[in-house]
């Protein structure tokens, strides 16, 4: 229910005047009205008393008439005396104060009168005020309660019948309809909103199971609470969070259940993420609180454990097994139970390591062994006494690629090489029966047997088979397939690396340690000039460098390589450069260092390069130069050509002023060509001299905040004279708002000048421009839309440039730069451009302007 305030005058208890009272307290307008009847007493009450010093001031001022008198009294002393004198004056100053104060009470009772018919009817209005606000107030879905400092509570409103509660004041006897819970709740609440005036919102069950909203607050010194029966969607949404309480509380109970006994207890999303731990095990995993164990992701299970109860375990399958863990640095058996749930899992670990120990010391040690020799990259096979098969690891399985169940069968160790000849994975034998019994004498020897055994897929096993003192045997197959392999290929590339090196056309040269030449290449020996016997493998740095010293005569040439190249430095140094020889030959060499402390020399031919780059350097440095003259040329003839332009155009204002004199017609006319032709030269000059401070990248833009309806309020006025020159007219388009900018407001000024004004000297007479405006974003676009010629397809890749002007369908010649200026101070707001046209249907340019979020210069580029 939606709160209202009405305004109703009364004192208040400080003695101001109360105002904005809430509407739930009926009470407070009777209450009001009281204290205004009350007020009125008090004040007929001082009205009465101020007659009556009135009365007696009105009878003091008759002692001094009386004074004056007595000489005329005692003149006639023979006709009265002294005592009938004082008394007649006392009854004449009485019957005086009488009078007057019987007229002034005659006034005043008139005026209370009126007041009091005024009073009245205000309190008639409040209370028929009261009783519309009351009507309002009663609802049958809600009910308010309303304390007013006094014990006895004020009702309004009622709740349906089927909530149960009571319509009377049995109402505040909130254990008697609600549940003892909510109950118990909704009391401490109140009691807090009447002492403490702490508000709070709460749903409450009755009896019959309905739901209610129950509201507290407080509002101009009283506390009122509002019972709101809930249905449809907010009473499902009640109940729904009455029970979300029940099963939160459920699920409370059992983790502390959990948190008290002593037995890691752990629950995991879907992901296997811990998501909540007990106590017990945030202890197992040196946790300081269950809280940092599931943060940190402290798993009291092996990766592997987790894996193989993740792929084991069902919703109708629980896993149970026993499973072995490091606990505190302790090797210890849990009675694993994990239990999968639609959100996840959730387990329980018994520590059963007192049982193990005692029962499967040796199983245990075996099968921590057996894991040792499963994570080994080698395949092994253990047999027994008896020869069969008692182990073997993950890698034996590859190996071979048998069957799991065959292998766990225990097969004979005769039995297992009769499997793998059948499937052709043993060497081929001439005489196969003395070959197995050469294999199996292992048992019956004392020494460990070796042999190498060439498989008909191509690899290369080196088998190493030990008998055990108390029987039986250990067979080790080391694989040396890669290694065979590798060495082969080594050899290869060896030779395939002296090729290579052979035929590479960079020069190649590769040192010991000891600073001795261990190969070369025929490129190294001809760009070096020295021969093969020279640069044999063997030969010393000193004296590869004595017999290259004719080629590149320095006197620290070659010292630098053999200091680099037999260095003792712990860190050996790389090196590049450029070194040009006797011969004009320039090289780039390179000192790398290689693996086994040796260290390679590489020489690159650059002198083409070199040359090239030299050449092109030159001539770039020319053409610098020349642009700036020509930037310097441009700028000093603008700066010179306009100087005298506006010398003549103040000339020509000045002689059309007729201080100066008459004209006549031709002269005004000669005067008007003079004004035009000036202006037109100005504004080229100007055109030249932007072009010439953007192309020497000293223009600078002057960022400020333009508001656009303005801006195109501007251009409109500065282009008026032209369009009406040129006989067209401007029609803008653009929505009521159009915000504002961050750009160069002389330079946007300038591209939708020169675009209307290109527009209007190519459009036919009569004909209208059109000008569209729109916001994207923070960016502004606009285009200039004609109705002229048009472009054809072959210019407008060309409309851009300087001083292009193909088009001769326009009124104005001019030197071609409109655009051209346009497309530059577009592209250093960092903006875009485009033009669309076609022959016979007009031209539309397209301008987009971004706004920048700081003021800031941005030189050309």
């Amino acid at each position: 229910m939606s709160k209202m305030k009405y305004s109703l005058p009364g004192q208040a208890e400080d003695g101001a005047y109360a105002a904005d009272r809430p509407l739930q307290a009926g009470q407070e307008y009777k209450f009001a009205a009281v204290r205004v009847t009350a007020r009125q007493k008090q004040w007929s009450l001082a009205r009465i008393a101020k007659l009556c010093a009135a009365s007696t001031a009105v009878a003091v001022p008759a002692w001094p008439v009386l004074a004056q008198a007595e000489p005329v009294i005692g003149a006639s002393a023979h006709l009265f005396t002294s005592s009938q004198v004082v008394g007649l004056s006392v009854v004449i100053g009485v019957i005086s104060a009488a009078l007057l104060s019987t007229l002034w009470l005659v006034r005043q009772r008139g005026n209370l009168e009126n007041e009091s018919r005024e009073i009245r009817s205000a309190l008639s209005d409040a209370q028929q005020r009261i009783s519309q606000y009351e009507a309002l107030i009663a609802d049958k879905n809600r009910r308010i309660v309303i304390w007013d400092g006094g014990a006895r509570p004020e009702l309004l409103g009622q709740l349906p019948p089927e909530t149960g509660a009571p319509q009377d004041n049995e109402f505040l006897a909130f254990g008697l309809w609600l549940k003892a819970r909510s109950a118990s709740e909704l009391e401490r609440a109140v009691g807090r909103l009447r002492e403490q005036a702490e508000s709070f919102d709460m749903v409450i069950e009755t009896m019959r199971d309905e739901v209610i909203e129950a509201q507290g607050r407080v509002s101009g010194g009283r506390a009122f609470v509002r019972f709101v029966a809930l249905n449809n969607l907010r009473a499902e949404l009640a109940e729904l969070k009455i029970e979300r309480d029940r099963l939160m509380t459920s699920i409370s109970a059992f983790q502390t259940m959990l948190d008290a006994i002593d037995m890691p207890a752990w629950q995991r999303d879907t992901a296997g993420r811990l998501t909540w731990v007990n106590h017990a095990y945030g202890d197992a995993v040196e946790a300081q609180s269950p809280q940092q164990a599931v943060n940190e992701g402290r798993e009291i299970l092996t990766t592997v454990a987790r894996e193989r109860i993740h792929a084991s375990t069902t919703p109708e399958s629980p896993f149970h097994d026993t499973i072995s863990t490091v606990v505190r640095g302790n090797r210890t058996f849990f009675d694993v139970v994990d239990v999968k749930v639609p959100n996840g899992s959730a387990g329980l670990a018994v520590d059963v390591s007192d049982v193990e120990a005692v029962r499967a010391e040796l199983e245990r040690t075996l099968k921590s062994h057996a894991e040792t020799l499963d994570h080994l990259a080698t395949p092994v096979a253990i047999f027994d006494g008896d020869r069969r098969l008692q182990f073997y690891n993950q890698a034996f399985v590859s190996l071979w690629e048998l069957d799991i169940s065959f292998l766990e069968s225990k097969p004979d160790n005769s039995e297992l090489l009769e499997r793998l000849r059948a499937a052709k994975k043993l060497p081929d034998q001439l005489n196969w029966k003395s070959w197995k019994e050469t294999a199996l004498s292992v048992y019956r020897s004392l020494d460990t047997q070796s042999d190498l055994w060439h498989l008909p897929n191509g690899q290369t096993l080196r088998v190493f088979a030990t008998a055990h003192p108390q029987g039986g045997a250990t067979w080790v197959f080391e694989n040396l397939t890669e290694q065979v392999d590798l060495e082969t290929r080594y050899n290869t590339l060896v030779k395939v690396q002296g090729e290579t090196i052979d035929h590479l056309s960079e020069g190649v040269a590769v040192f010991g340690p000891d600073g001795r030449i261990r190969l070369s290449n025929p490129a190294f020996r001809a760009l070096w000039g020295i021969t093969e016997t020279e640069a044999k493998p063997g030969t010393h740095i000193r004296g590869i460098g004595e017999a290259c010293a004719p080629s590149y005569d320095q006197p620290d040439g070659w010292k630098t390589f053999a200091e680099l190249i037999t260095s003792f430095d712990d860190e050996r140094r790389s090196s590049q450069g450029t070194l040009e020889l006797l011969s004009g030959l320039v090289l780039d060499f390179a000192v790398i260092p290689l693996p086994n402390a040796q260290t390679m020399l590489t020489f690159v031919n650059m002198t083409d390069s070199v040359r090239a780059e030299r050449a092109l350097t030159e001539k770039n440095e020319a053409l610098r130069k020349a642009d700036e003259l020509k930037n310097d040329f441009v700028q000093h003839v603008s700066y010179e050509l306009r100087s005298p332009l506006t010398n003549i155009i103040g000339f020509t204002d000045l002689l059309r002023t007729p201080g100066v004199g008459p004209l006549n017609e031709r002269q005004a006319e000669y005067i008007d060509h003079i004004a035009t032709s000036s202006s037109v030269l100005l504004t080229l000059v100007n055109d030249i001299l932007d072009l010439a401070t953007v192309d020497a990248g000293i223009m600078r833009l002057n960022y400020a905040e333009i508001d656009l309806a303005d801006l195109l309020d501007d251009v409109s006025m500065q282009i008026a004279d032209r369009l009406h020159e040129s006989g067209v007219s401007l029609e803008i388009t653009a929505p009521a708002y159009l915000g504002s900018i961050v750009a160069d407001p002389q330079r946007l000024k300038q591209i939708l000048l020169k675009l209307l004004a290109n527009a209007a000297n190519f459009s036919p007479e009569g004909a209208s421009i059109a000008l569209d405006c729109r916001r994207e974003g923070t960016d502004f676009v606009f285009s200039v839309r004609d109705r002229g010629p048009g472009i054809s397809p072959d210019m407008i890749a060309t409309v851009f440039d300087r001083f292009a002007t193909g088009a001769k369908s326009g009124k104005r010649g001019g030197a071609g730069l409109g655009l051209s200026i346009v497309d530059s101070f577009v592209s250093l707001h960092n903006g875009e451009v485009s033009i669309d046209s076609e022959p016979g249907k007009g031209t539309t340019v397209t301008c987009r302007i971004p706004s920048i979020n700081l003021p800031h210069s941005v030189a050309a580029e």
